[in-house]
């Protein structure tokens, strides 16, 4: 058994791409297909990407298609998949109604039996202009979440986040600060940040955290007109790619061992040496510079 994680066994890690469209009925199918193919392939575990149960850019015909959580025909299915392959579904996001004007990016943990376990909104927006003239306006339509949340699985605690997330370490840190071995980043990259940024970013956020980072991810030329990313990534606590994908929908398959972390923390113990500063103005100076010398 891991001192540090407090857990021994491996498991096997799935990691579902997909090309996400407009109907959430066929984008559902979709994921249920795969999940079963993970499952198929080992899985104990299964992460989808970032808003798995529908892309459609146009507000209103989103909101005529989202429901309450109740109501979501994707997370009941899901619901129902972890309860019939007895494995932990992670939906790494669904568009969720929360009022007339405003949905949730959430994501559900869900564990064999079917039972929601934890969620988790995304805190932060994407609200940016692109070189390529694409636009992206997420806080028009989404909520933003105000609480970063962790969830223990049997293998080790896992840290819930989506996407845009990535670009702020903070958040991840706290994370690993509070236990968590493996980090949850479910995307939808656009094709141009990808390309400069997905795989520099993903392995840093592992190993500044000596934990497992996690990415499903949507992939390709989408019937919106969106073209995403894909690649989706595991990787390890040293910083090593040990599963990737491609640009196509499809199943990614990972062996996890927590013991990993353990070993890379005790590499470069970081975390332990964290310590909190103040900020001071260019010009201030410490007030020990002004000490009387003798």
């Amino acid at each position: 058994m891991s001192a540090a994680t407090g857990k021994s066994a491996t498991f096997r890690a799935g990691l579902v791409q997909m090309r996400t469209g407009r109907n959430p009925q066929a984008n559902r199918d979709a994921a249920v297909k795969l999940i079963s193919e993970a499952k198929d392939k080992g899985a104990d575990y299964v992460l989808t990407p970032e808003i798995t149960n529908i892309m459609e850019p146009e507000r209103e015909k989103m909101f005529a298609a989202i429901a309450v959580e109740d109501e979501d025909i994707t997370l009941a299915a899901f619901r129902e998949a972890a309860r019939k392959h007895s494995i932990y579904i992670h939906a790494g996001s669904l568009a969720i109604k929360v009022s007339p004007e405003k949905a949730a990016n959430r994501s559900f943990l869900i564990d064999p039996k079917g039972e929601i376990v934890a969620r988790y909104d995304k805190i932060h927006m994407f609200d940016v202009d692109l070189a390529n003239g694409e636009s992206y306006r997420e806080s028009s339509r989404f909520r933003p979440g105000e609480l970063a949340v962790f969830s223990d699985l049997p293998w080790g605690r896992l840290g819930l986040t989506i996407c845009y997330d990535l670009r702020f370490p903070a958040l991840y840190r706290a994370l690993a600060e509070a236990g968590a071995i493996m980090l949850a980043i479910p995307s939808a990259f656009t094709r141009q940040t990808g390309e400069a940024h997905w795989h520099v970013l993903m392995c840093a956020r592992a190993i500044e955290n000596g934990s497992f980072v996690l990415a499903a991810a949507q992939g390709g030329m989408h019937e919106n007109g969106r073209e995403t990313y894909g690649h989706s990534l595991v990787v390890d606590p040293w910083g090593k790619i040990i599963a990737e994908g491609g640009t196509e929908p499809g199943v990614i398959m990972a062996e996890i061992d927590p013991a990993a972390v353990s070993a890379a923390r005790a590499k470069v113990p970081s975390l332990q040496h964290g310590r909190r500063f103040e900020i001071v103005e260019p010009m201030a100076e410490p007030a020990h510079l002004h000490a009387v010398k003798p």
